[in-house]
């Protein structure tokens, strides 16, 4: 049996959906794997060069899903993850009249056939296209020609689709470090490429890319179970610190996105946490989930994406109390670049704080592009003063922030003299149950 890619081998256990809600890898389909016919690999490029050492190929598992009969209903009580996955479906018989509420919780990517009639107040293509603003008046920046260039952003994640129109042009290294061998690209690696620093859809759309991707975990057991396994991680954070002395100035990493929650309970958690010190060291800042405060928003679907308005609760703990300490982070109803093919898109109506990782990295590469002695003490500060708080009507909760305000951010650092450096951070609040939880 052929192997399928790692996105298609988690299962849904309630477990995983308490504790890695933000992990956009989920999908309810058997194991099949096992340590006989499962192999990892590691392709570098040669001593001294940066490189481009493998194209993963489009994944065709997009291509065997089919059609349905019948639109998922979407259940708000549930934390069930893709109620309404219509990724690569072909719905064309289904029908859609008074299902809207259904529609605007729906993924969908540029290979859904959808019928000729839907109802008036869902338009997929408008909604495609407002989920491509990174939004929160990025693009004003990016006007001011304030879009990363001179920044270089690392990626550790999936199998990569290196030839997306997003990134192509500016992705400089593709490598893998255990993972799996001729593995196909995977929706997780353009999605978070193309955030952090896609042309179209990203925050730094003139950063440069530096990408490993890799497998954090053991192999199989004849059992079907998984361990967490933070090695790889560990070698590919090593790995780009080694690239980036190859770097010029003008091309230097300055931060690494590693949409991943580590917690002391994984193996070679220790080391991972050397790992990110010596990239500190290096002055090459770590994101990863639980890095920093922040945590993760939403959208109203057909929202103005640049208002503060349109901004609400993240999908994943939208349903909790919520005691607006963190950096809000736009995180779902977002497009982002998909495995699908070169020019292809999806659209995430529950992203998870896998896609607010990036989203930081993107706006971290900003704020290095304006003032290059920014460090991640420095960031977290002047994020916390120039956030915003929303007032939303006719909700529990009435006041929504702290949300993140790019140009406010961008406008505070630039005045920054390099004495500033020397501030302290923020202390960080007291960690909720909420948010224990989203990150371990």
């Amino acid at each position: 049996m052929p192997l399928l890619t790692m996105e298609h081998r988690y299962s849904t256990t309630n477990s995983m959906k308490r504790h890695y809600p933000f992990l956009l890898l989920v999908l309810s389909l058997p194991l099949v794997a096992d340590e006989g016919n499962f192999e990892f690999a590691t392709a570098l490029c040669q001593p001294g060069q940066i490189c481009i050492v493998r194209e993963p190929q489009v994944n065709g598992y997009w291509k065997t899903r089919g059609a349905l009969s019948e639109l998922p209903k979407y259940n708000p009580a549930s934390e069930q993850l893709w109620q309404v996955d219509l990724r690569s479906r072909d719905i064309s018989k289904c029908k859609l009249e008074g299902r809207t509420n259904d529609l605007v919780q729906a993924d969908f990517d540029s290979a859904t056939k959808w019928p000729e009639r839907h109802p008036s107040d869902f338009s997929p293509e408008k909604i495609m296209e407002l989920g491509k603003n990174p939004g929160l008046r990025v693009h004003e920046l990016h006007h001011q020609e304030i879009d990363g260039r001179g920044v270089g952003i690392g990626i550790i994640d999936q199998p990569l689709l290196v030839s997306h129109v997003e990134y192509k042009d500016r992705l400089k290294l593709y490598e893998e470090i255990h993972s799996e061998k001729n593995a196909p690209a995977v929706m997780h690696g353009p999605a978070v490429a193309s955030i952090a620093a896609g042309k179209n859809v990203g925050v730094a759309p003139a950063a440069l890319l530096y990408y490993i991707a890799e497998m954090h975990t053991t192999p199989p057991k004849k059992n079907g179970k998984w361990e967490f396994d933070l090695d790889s991680v560990t070698k590919s954070i090593d790995r780009l610190i080694e690239i980036n002395k190859l770097l010029p100035s003008d091309k230097k990493m300055r931060v690494i996105s590693l949409s991943l929650g580590i917690n002391s309970k994984m193996n070679g958690y220790k080391a991972v946490k050397e790992a990110i010190e010596r990239a500190r060291e290096n002055n090459i800042y770590v994101v990863y989930v639980g890095s920093d405060p922040f945590s993760g928003s939403d959208r109203l679907t057909n929202a103005d994406p640049d208002k503060f308005e349109s901004v609400r609760r993240g999908k994943f703990w939208g349903m909790h109390d919520y005691d607006n300490n963190k950096i809000l982070i736009p995180m779902d109803s977002r497009t982002t670049a998909a495995p699908t093919g070169n020019n292809d898109y999806a659209y995430y109506s529950n992203g998870g704080l896998s896609w607010a990782v990036p989203y930081v990295a993107g706006l971290y590469a900003l704020t290095c592009q304006v003032y290059p002695d920014i460090t991640p003490e420095l960031f977290w500060k002047v994020a916390f003063e120039t956030s915003v708080t929303t007032k939303v009507e006719g909700e529990k909760y009435s006041e929504l922030g702290k949300i993140t305000n790019p140009a406010g951010l961008i406008a505070a650092v630039k005045t920054r003299s390099k004495k500033s450096t020397g501030l302290l951070a923020p202390q960080h609040p007291p960690t909720s149950k909420l948010s224990e939880q989203s990150h371990n």
